[in-house]
């Protein structure tokens, strides 16, 4: 245990000695190792003068590796108070730990993480420096009544984000499992922000796989929050630091370490905890201090997390990343239950800001009025209240806009109206700035930053294009399509935020290859839905929110010539595929076998656009059919981030002729990303389009197109096929100079959309049938 009072009964596990840098015994090998790190080392001599030779008085801990002390020393970042560890090798540590140290801190640095600063090699002293946690560490503070629900939510989200870094770092590092996550290795600095630290039991696992298994020689850790799965298969995962780490939440969630120890006797209470959870008794183990301030859907969402991570199966534990959204929805629930008394304050700041000034009766006649919608600023700025309660602004064009190169200054009045009067003169532009800023978002709320806006030649079916830098940052992003809007303008989603504060400061510039009526910038909370979190595999797919089932379609059986799969739903509705060959054109593509899929050949590589073409004869009458692209993407795709356009041969089939379908899911940037957030976005989609699911045969889909086959006199419900002869055809179409290289399809798949027979989400059971 480091920074931290003793506990007197500590079982440290042996350490495992088949590390590889645990094969660095020699003192001259590792001198010449350390010769890289040399900027950092600190003279013994140094050390002894900040400590007064290690004097009792500067004594603030210890653990595994020995005994820390503090003291101010000049290091590679300065001068300040530091914190020393001393290797003390009688407490079964040694080099090994020590060069593991150096090398995990220097090369993997995360707020969350306590920071090395230094280190010292002489004389037989190993000494590490790190920076000072003036709050020492969470087990001296469990007890504490000072410390209050809010508090401890946020040193666990810490923690957890510091956890979730090192088991999902940058891509070029690997991942490391910390072995040794425990409430005395959890340290708080000035601001009660949490470090996780003592890295000299990690392991570090390969980067190209998307889950770490090691098989190790010895187990290593703290009895009490060792997984026991890794104690009894001595195959170490993340899943078992998540477990440490569940261990770690009871603790907090109960004022008290998880063990007791009675006369050198040693009681775990994590099963006692594990039962009062199940059975619904926490406030039998709820520390008595934070009972009265808490929050019981803060509770529920703590508890329902901690004892997940607590489950005995690997495969039921959650994912750090996971832990870390769930303890953020933990820590909102809470702010929102103590922020209430202040939200009356905060409505009447509002109303005073309004133009003109609000005149309401009652606290709950102003929520009415908000949730109507309000003027802000002499009417530059929209306000009003969401469903949920949350805060909702628009930014007027007016406000926020600055022109780089103005086309016109008259065409607003003319051509479309807009909420905010003062707006007759905004110019209509290609190019663009907007500097916006916010008074009264909702805190600790996902927002999308939104632009509205107005174009002669884009509706919302066509393709947007539009290229969007952040002041800041050197990478542009492109918004590719857009929604249109109730009140006729269209809005296209730039970046997602989460709101640290109601106060916000965006500054970006904009170049569009159309000219565009800017109304603008209207930040909306994202609806907080939990979903399904993908593994890295999934990353650039996600299923619909409606379906958290993926599609299967096992049962069926492929015609003589190898180019027909097809099957039978209950009802006799018929699904099938066409292989590639069959519907697509051959000069089109590049064609190959490969083994996993259900026809001779697959296509890939088309030169550029292509044509589907199919039949409706097969298909059932009086039926709609949706049309899905089956295809994969090789592992080294570039380029599929736009849309495809999808126009159809059929003119007559509706409102429309032409749509838009993503291969990739559409990704939306986010501002401030934090390490464990995906860039992906399953709450806000853009609703002119077509989007990719994953499959349980390993290749991916998306509709194309819907259609309905026109009603026969036939009796299909004695054959699979009606004789009526219908030829389809689609082109799709790039929008970009990115090619398709890297696409494989292996057909194109046919079925019913009515309720429960085929329509994407539904989990639909289709079989042969013979006759």
């Amino acid at each position: 245990m480091i920074f931290g009072t003793k506990i007197e009964f500590e079982h440290e596990i042996p350490s495992d000695t088949h590390s590889n840098y645990e094969l660095l015994f020699d003192q001259q090998i590792m001198d010449t190792f350390l010769q890289d790190f040399r900027h950092l080392k600190i003279q013994l001599e140094e050390i002894k003068s900040a400590t007064d030779t290690f004097d009792n008085n500067n004594f603030i801990g210890e653990g595994g590796f020995g005994k820390v002390y503090k003291g101010e020393i000049s290091h590679s970042k300065g001068q300040s108070m530091v914190a020393f560890k001393r290797l003390d090798r009688s407490h079964g540590q040694g080099d090994p730990e020590f060069l593991k140290e150096i090398l995990m801190l220097s090369g993997y640095t995360h707020e969350n993480l306590i920071s090395l600063l230094g280190f010292c090699d002489e004389d037989g002293e190993k000494i590490i420096v790190y920076e000072h946690a003036a709050n020492g560490s969470l087990d001296r503070h469990l007890s504490s009544t000072t410390l209050t629900w809010r508090q401890r939510l946020k040193i666990c989200l810490g923690a957890a984000t510091g956890l979730c870094y090192l088991h999902h770092p940058k891509e070029t590092q690997e991942r490391v499992i910390h072995r040794d996550i425990k409430s005395s290795n959890i340290l708080l600095d000035e601001n009660w922000n949490a470090k996780v630290s003592d890295m000299g039991l990690s392991k570090i696992g390969p980067t190209n796989q998307q889950r770490t298994f090691l098989l190790v020689t010895n187990v290593v850790g703290t009895l009490g929050y060792i997984d026991p799965m890794y104690m009894e298969t001595s195959i170490l995962t993340e899943e078992s630091d998540v477990y440490s780490f569940g261990v770690v939440l009871f603790e907090v969630l109960c004022g008290r370490v998880c063990y007791e120890n009675n006369n050198g006797s040693f009681h775990s209470l994590v099963r006692l905890w594990k039962k009062s959870y199940k059975d619904k008794k926490l406030d039998e183990i709820i520390f008595q201090g934070l009972k009265q301030n808490m929050d019981q859907r803060s509770l529920a969402t703590f508890s329902d997390i901690a004892y997940r991570c607590l489950q005995k199966y690997r495969g039921e534990r959650p994912k750090m990343c996971h832990v870390v959204e769930k303890l953020e929805n933990a820590l909102r629930f809470q702010e929102i239950f103590e922020d209430v008394e202040q939200k009356w304050l905060y409505y009447e700041e509002i109303s005073k800001a309004a133009s003109p000034r609000l005149v309401y009766r009652s606290e709950e006649h102003l929520k009415i009025l908000l949730s109507k919608g309000i003027f802000l600023h002499r009417g530059k700025t929209w306000f009003c209240l969401d469903k949920d309660g949350e805060h909702c602004e628009m930014i007027s064009a007016a406000e926020c806009l600055i022109p780089i190169r103005i086309v016109s200054s008259s065409y607003y009045k003319q051509q479309k109206k807009s909420r905010f009067a003062v707006n007759y003169n905004i110019p209509y532009s290609r190019q663009f700035k907007t500097h916006v800023k916010t008074q009264f978002l909702s805190s600790h709320v996902t927002y999308t930053l939104n632009l509205v806006f107005h174009s002669d030649h884009y509706t919302s079916n066509d393709y947007l294009g539009l290229n969007y830098i952040l002041a800041g940052e050197t990478k542009s992003s492109t918004v590719y399509l857009a929604n249109k809007r109730e009140d006729g303008w269209l809005m296209a989603e730039l970046y997602q935020f989460n709101s640290d504060s109601r106060n916000v400061d965006f500054e970006i510039t904009f170049q569009s290859n159309d000219r565009l009526l800017v109304e603008g910038i209207e930040f909306l909370p994202v609806e907080r839905v939990d979903h399904q979190v993908l593994g890295d595999e999934d990353e650039d797919i996600q299923t619909n929110t409606y379906s958290e089932q993926k599609l299967s379609w096992e049962y069926g059986q492929i015609n003589k010539s190898g180019d027909v799969w097809f099957s039978r739903a209950k009802n006799r509705d018929t699904c099938y595929m066409l292989s590639a060959k069959v519907a697509l054109l051959k000069e089109e593509w590049r064609w190959r076998s490969l083994p996993e899929s259900r026809f001779e050949e697959v296509a890939f590589d088309p030169h550029g656009s292509f044509w589907i073409f199919f039949s409706t004869d097969r298909l059932s009458s009086a039926t709609t059919y949706a049309t899905y692209l089956v295809y994969k993407l090789e592992e080294n795709h570039f380029g599929f981030e736009p849309p495809l356009k999808v126009k159809s041969g059929d003119y007559l089939v509706g409102r429309k002729d032409s749509w838009f379908i993503y291969l990739l899911w559409p990704q939306i940037p986010i501002i401030r990303p934090k390490v464990y957030q995906s860039t992906h976005n399953p709450m806000n989609r853009p609703q002119t389009t077509y989007l990719p699911q994953q499959r349980d045969d390993g290749w991916m889909e998306v509709k194309v197109w819907e259609f309905r086959v026109p009603f026969t006199t036939d009796n299909y419900s004695q054959s699979p096929f009606t004789t009526n002869s219908n030829s389809k055809n689609l082109r799709l179409t790039l929008h970009s100079e990115n090619s398709l290289k890297g696409l494989i399809v292996q057909g194109i798949e046919f079925r019913p959309t009515h309720e429960g027979v085929g329509y994407p989400g539904y989990d639909t059971e289709c079989s042969y049938d013979s006759e």
